[in-house]
């Protein structure tokens, strides 16, 4: 039996959060500056996919203090066919007042 092939859906877009982002708290100021800081975005797809996609992230932009070094991260977290969470974090006494990564997302 040949069954039908499915076919690939490919989704993308840019996103952007910081200060004006309830709950935003990459830019607090350090009370432990050995701790870890993140924040967690929840991305819905457009379309939803028959199962997980890959989710590929890509940091685009930021604004981070002068005064202090750059540290930002941004990984995957959660991946649904529904959409994925984006883990944006820093860390010592980095302040950072905005991040826009841009997403790829490839399944059926």
């Amino acid at each position: 039996m040949i069954s039908a092939p499915i076919p690939w859906k490919i989704l993308s877009a840019t996103h952007g959060v910081g200060v004006l982002t309830p709950d935003w708290n990459l830019s607090d100021p350090v009370s432990v500056p050995e701790e870890s800081r993140l924040f967690l975005v929840d991305v819905l797809f457009s379309v939803s996919f028959a199962s997980p996609p890959v989710v590929h992230l890509g940091l685009s932009g930021f604004d981070i203090d002068q005064h202090e070094s750059a540290r930002l991260t941004i990984k995957v977290g959660e991946i649904t066919e529904f959409g994925f969470q984006a883990v944006i974090s820093t860390w010592s006494t980095t302040r950072v007042y905005a991040a826009e990564f841009s997403w790829l997302a490839v399944g059926a």
